[in-house]
């Protein structure tokens, strides 16, 4: 197309009609989808050089002041301002500017978005659920898009995957539930802190804040029963939940439950903030991601983001990647971590998540080298409490990116030779046969996967962050920087057994479990 930019990452080629590879049936549009709105964001870049000097800052361990994020660091405002104009003209409704103008998000009938972005759409069935998407390369004018680096939300059938894993019983209980035995799965908070030396350290993450980014939101009777199973004195008063798009949102089924039950009781004095995007499309991940950024930004004790959410990289677009990445570079630069789970579905990740039927692979998003990748471990209790073992969990994500390079702080005993990002950082308990106590609906219930691990990491930077505030310290600049250095030391209990399939334990870092799981004693003594 004669004077246009095309955006070639921006979209995964599929065929116009039929089945595909990874199961999509595919037809041709009808007169009536065409009516049907579609939801798209143009993510803007800043030039490449202050990117660069952006990265290099955060690398180096340094934390952005807000206003410097905003200004320096921000989109021209008036390539931001080009694009709107076009857009309102094209037809298109803007539903979002983010503060530093890094993402426009518009909407407008399909036809409209043929018409203006040069694509055709199509019908495209997944799982039961048909959506229209766009089957080609998107582009732009190129006097609109110059600074325009991702065309997102083209095609909403491609989404995260959840990253739970429900234990089956063998020998259920009569009722159905999950019987309470001392220091035996389903584990409880209390139990899980013992064995990651956490307790007794007069910590309560006081002072600290903590994001959860899932699609719904937990009720209030499970979190409240959940602390009184804990013996915690949680308080719904420091509960916020936070519905991102506004409309209905989805009934819980357990991710959001156990995100917001867990980090809600290591650290039971922070306060919790729950964005549920409403859908795990990523156009709405990004949102939810916009807004926990932008409210971290006015809110200096909102440090800490918890994800268990993600998709292998095989079924990711390159400028979807790009894109959220720019979001991870800006969270770290802010000095918020990230802790995002890696998988449950080994080295081998399928498009559903759960099945390790797909090509080896690690899963976006926790390939970012701007977030804390956080794997799985199985860890068994002995009756008195004390670990019995804790090995590298089969189903723990883990693995080279495809994507992402190998930053400059991941280096260290064990760390493969390459110039691919590696995952996982770190690890903790997500074996669902030894998994944790989750309150659903009212029900005891036996919960697993990385989705268990990421929000233990998350409580447990809580309690990090608020010795450090004990000790008059800000709260912590980017983690990884700091805990690679750690490798092998009593920070950390490395894992030497295990596997995922493709990769194994072994002494040091590894593709399963990262540099280990954590001595919360001993990390808050270094770190604090």
């Amino acid at each position: 197309m004669a004077n246009r930019k095309m955006f070639p990452n921006s979209v995964i080629a599929i065929p116009t009609s039929g089945v595909t590879a990874h199961g999509l049936i595919v037809s041709a549009a009808d007169p009536q989808s065409r009516d049907e709105k579609m939801d798209v964001s143009f993510s803007l870049g800043i030039p490449p050089a202050l990117e660069k000097e952006l990265e290099e800052r955060v690398d180096k361990g340094e934390t952005i002041p807000p206003q410097e994020l905003t200004t320096k660091y921000a989109v021209d405002p008036t390539a931001a301002g080009t694009l709107q104009t076009w857009l309102k003209k094209e037809g298109f409704t803007i539903t979002g500017v983010t503060p530093d103008r890094t993402t426009i998000y518009a909407s407008a009938p399909a036809s409209q978005v043929e018409a203006s972005l040069g694509v055709h759409t199509v019908r495209v069935t997944r799982e039961g659920q048909t959506y229209t998407a766009a089957s080609d390369v998107p582009s732009l004018p190129e006097d609109i898009g110059g600074a325009v680096v991702n065309i997102g939300g083209l095609q909403p059938y491609r989404q995260a995957r959840k990253h739970l894993r429900s234990y089956i019983q063998t020998t259920p209980e009569a009722d159905g539930e999950e019987p309470a035995i001392a220091n035996a799965p389903p584990y409880l908070v209390p139990e899980i802190l013992k064995a990651y030396d956490g307790a007794r350290l007069g910590l309560t993450g006081k002072g600290q804040e903590i994001a959860i980014l899932i699609d719904t939101v937990p009720l209030d009777t499970d979190l409240t029963s959940f602390w009184t199973a804990n013996g915690v004195a949680g308080s719904l008063a420091r509960i916020t939940k936070i519905n991102v798009k506004g409309g209905a949102l989805p009934t819980p089924s357990g991710e959001e439950t156990l995100d917001a039950e867990w980090a809600s009781t290591i650290a039971p004095d922070a306060n919790v903030r729950i964005y549920a995007s409403g859908t795990l499309s990523f156009i709405d991940l990004d949102r939810a991601l916009d807004r926990i950024y932008a409210d971290a930004l006015a809110q200096p004790k909102l440090r800490i983001v918890s994800i268990s959410l993600g998709l292998s990289e095989a079924y990711m677009a390159k400028g979807e990647v790009d894109a959220e990445e720019a979001r991870f570079v800006r969270f770290a630069a802010l000095g918020v971590n990230v802790f995002v789970s890696t998988g449950d579905a080994g080295s081998n990740p399928g498009p559903d998540g759960h099945h390790a039927n797909g090509p080896l692979a690690a899963e976006w998003m926790s390939t970012s080298p701007h977030v804390v990748a956080v794997g799985g471990t199985s860890l068994r209790l002995a009756n008195n409490g004390q670990v019995a073992s804790e090995t590298g969990w089969t189903g723990s994500g883990g693995g080279k990116s495809n994507f992402q390079p190998r930053p400059a702080w991941q280096q260290g005993h064990g760390v493969p030779a390459g110039n691919q990002r590696m995952v996982p950082d770190v690890g903790a308990a997500a074996d669902p046969n030894e998994g944790a106590l989750v309150i659903l609906n009212g029900q005891r219930l036996q919960y697993g996967g990385t989705s268990w691990s990421a929000p233990i990491w998350a409580g447990l930077c809580a309690l990090i962050n608020e010795a450090r505030q004990n000790n008059h310290k800000t709260p912590l600049p980017y983690l990884n920087s700091l805990i690679y250095p750690m490798i092998g030391s009593n920070c950390f209990r490395d894992e030497l057994t295990g596997s995922n399939g493709a990769y194994s334990c072994g002494p040091g870092y590894d593709l399963v479990t990262g540099i280990g799981s954590p001595d919360l004693k001993q990390l808050a003594a270094k770190l604090a």
